[in-house]
């Protein structure tokens, strides 16, 4: 009968993989299944491939440009390369493209442990397939780098030991090995073919590095099973054959720090740690990765960044307790060596992310669940190894029930944490649930807030975040441009220059003080904050364009004219600017290159009303009213009982000589606004001159 025997593939191994792998996959969907309702979070836009390297051609670019994608891993960005091509913008496809990687990887996880001897290999598999700390690298589109690494890389150590250890299987006797090699690679299909084992390993740990760099501790990993294995290392069999790898880690490892700095943005102050302190980073987070495999409650995206004092004496304990349990580990490896295995692959597999080398996510905390996703291997296979060893002596039954209560105890937990990853309010919500004082859940919750025109959610938000990180610029000019949406450019003032204070050089700031000024009326304020915007940062559209504005607004048309073809000739895309280039040249009689001007910002933006409405009152002016008749209807269908628009329609119609049509145009902009003279005046005039015409 096809089914998993627990108490036997606990105690022995027995289990054949086609027995095991659907039991490992259908448990993992199983868990996972919320997260397939889940949408984009975070910096997943990042990732999911974006236009302009969606062509054949942007897979050149993957692999020839560093910068072209959020981090140079050009494996996994080929991935999102041709899932986009399945599924496109779907986030459906994503999320099960990551669940299933991960199911594979729980599999060959399985299927390694099996080849190695490890009792308790499928249980090893399937407590990481539905452990809670995962969930984060599962869950997250982002993190498919974490689980399609993880395939390749235990892709690679499966092959390597095919190719160590030729038809030894976990050491059986001889007349069991070929049999058993082959089970224990998942059956005579799952060999590797055309190529020898050691270059198959060599590819797929190539692959595993390109798809994060993590998976360069690699080698050094499978040293210390060899070590585990034999008892010793020797030169020319175990350490020779790895040197290659050994050269391509480091090298990874040292490309990756680089990218992380030059383009992640890993340096500054956050990040300008003393030795000592990188010591007690160094020392304390596998105790916190330990205790949230032990005991994985309170899991958060975010956690508290611990304040790092070496002048306190209780941080140093928890270094010196991982060196005194290291030593004591190695004193008793002549009775087991396996726990002190177990704490090497944990500590070196976790070394990238230890403090030693500067990460972006430091900036807000020194530890992440997804950081311990390839870590957690080791102490998962020792922990397999021990309940097996402690229920082989249970009544099959037993066992059976204390296994599945404690995976149905990390299922369920896993699947809680998938709810969190919702959509992108959920996920900053639940961030901020778990941990008040997570200041980047608060400000990226402010800026969706603000997005969305919940502008008092988001002043609320951003005053958390400058709460629980005061010397933040980026809030203080978020803040103040809440402000200033919510018509409060005066209060605004005080955190763009509480901003600047913090970071004098944020030309942002500068440009959006120099908008707040000219909303209070104060044009040469802010033309000197706008210029200097530009100082800090030539080439800066926005205060170019912004810098026009106040310009046309004291009369100074030519010079507005000027900065607003320097902002198009930044950003030719720019909208806007084209519509305020076509004010500008209207008012200085110019008005065949305001039409010009209007017809291109429409090109660009079709279903702006204003630019209807501006293009319709040059062409009135031109003569060409009937034409204008056509561009404030349409302004109108787009914004409905708009004053302003019916009149100037009116003007249009009496022109084109459609009086009757032209008075109820003006009955309307007068019955919509009752206090605008204008209107009234407008509709008397053309009643007036309508009873003077003769009848037709």
């Amino acid at each position: 009968m096809a089914t998993l025997r627990f108490s036997a593939s606990i105690t022995e191994n027995q289990a054949p993989a086609c027995r095991a792998w659907p039991v490992i996959g259908a448990a993992t969907l199983l868990a996972y299944a919320p997260a397939l309702r889940n949408g984009f979070i975070w910096n997943d836009p990042d990732y999911v491939t974006r236009p302009e390297l969606r062509p054949l051609g942007g897979l050149a670019r993957i692999w020839g440009r560093v910068g072209a994608t959020e981090q140079y891993y050009p494996a996994l960005h080929t991935a999102f390369w041709a899932e986009h091509r399945l599924w496109g913008d779907a986030a459906l496809g994503y999320h099960l493209a990551n669940v299933l990687l991960h199911a594979l990887a729980a599999g060959l996880f399985g299927l390694l442990l099996r080849r190695l001897g490890v009792r308790g290999a499928w249980l090893g598999a399937l407590l990481f397939a539905l452990h809670p700390v995962a969930a984060e690298s599962v869950a997250w589109i982002s993190e498919q780098k974490n689980t399609l690494s993880t395939v390749f890389y235990l892709a690679a150590a499966l092959a390597y030991f095919k190719w160590r250890y030729g038809d030894r299987a976990a050491g059986r006797p001889s007349a069991e090995r070929g049999q058993a090699l082959n089970s224990a690679m998942g059956g005579g299909d799952c060999g590797i073919q055309g190529l020898t084992p050691y270059l198959a390993a060599s590819a797929f740990f190539v692959l595993a590095v390109l798809s994060k760099s993590v998976a360069a501790t690699l080698p050094a990993a499978l040293l210390v099973v060899l070590w585990w294995k034999e008892g010793r290392l020797g030169w020319r069999r175990d350490v020779a054959p790895l040197l290659p790898w050994f050269a391509a880690a480091a090298a990874a490892g040292l490309f990756t720090a680089w990218v992380e700095r030059r383009y992640l943005g890993a340096e500054g102050a956050d990040f300008a740690l003393t030795v000592p302190q990188r010591l007690l980073i160094a020392g304390r987070a596998p105790w916190f990765y330990l205790g949230k495999l032990v005991w994985p409650v309170h899991l958060a995206f975010f956690y508290p960044r611990w304040a790092v004092d070496p002048g306190a004496a209780w941080q140093w304990v928890f270094p010196l307790a991982a060196l005194g349990t290291l030593a004591a580990l190695w004193l008793i490896r002549d009775l087991a060596r396996g726990p002190l295995a177990a704490a090497l692959l944990f500590a070196g597999s976790l070394f990238p992310v230890l403090g030693f080398f500067n990460v972006y996510a430091f900036v807000f905390s020194f530890v992440a669940d997804h950081f311990q996703y390839l870590a957690c291997l080791g102490i998962l296979a020792l922990a397999a190894s021990g309940l097996a060893a402690a229920l082989k002596p249970l009544p099959s039954g037993l066992a059976w029930a204390a296994v599945a209560v404690l995976l149905a105890a990390l299922g369920a937990g896993t699947w809680r944490q998938c709810g969190a990853y919702r959509d992108l309010e959920t996920f900053y919500r639940s961030a901020v649930a778990d941990n008040p004082r997570a200041w980047l859940a608060h400000y990226n919750l402010g800026n969706l807030l603000r997005d969305q025109g919940r502008t008092g959610e988001a002043i609320a938000e951003y005053v958390q975040a400058l709460h629980a990180k005061p010397e933040l610029p980026q809030a203080e000019n978020n803040l103040a441009l809440a402000l200033a949406d919510s018509g409060r450019p005066g209060p605004a003032l005080a955190h763009y220059r509480a901003s600047l204070r913090l970071q004098p050089n944020y030309a942002q700031a500068r440009n959006n003080l120099g908008n707040a000024l000219r909303a209070l009326g104060r044009n040469a304020e802010a033309i000197a904050e706008y210029g200097e915007a530009l100082r800090l940062q030539p080439g800066y559209a926005e205060a170019d364009y912004n810098l026009g504005l106040v310009l046309r607004t004291l009369g100074r048309n030519p010079e507005a004219v000027a900065r607003f073809r320097e902002a198009l000739r930044l950003k030719p895309d720019f909208a806007a600017a084209w519509d305020d280039l076509g004010n500008s040249l209207r008012e200085s009689g110019d008005s065949a290159g305001a039409v010009a001007a209007y017809g291109e910002a429409l090109r660009l933006r079709p279903d702006f009303p204003e630019t209807l409405n501006n293009l319709g009152n040059t062409l009135v002016a031109l003569g060409r009213a009937p034409e204008a008749v056509a561009k404030f209807e349409q302004a109108l269908r787009l914004q409905p009982g708009s004053p302003v628009f019916h009149n100037d329609l009116g003007v249009a119609l009496a022109g084109a000589g459609r009086l009757p049509e032209a008075v109820a145009q003006f009955a309307e902009a007068a019955r919509l606004d009752p206090d605008t003279p204008a209107y009234r005046q407008n509709l008397a005039i053309l009643r007036s001159q309508a009873k003077k015409s003769p009848a037709p």
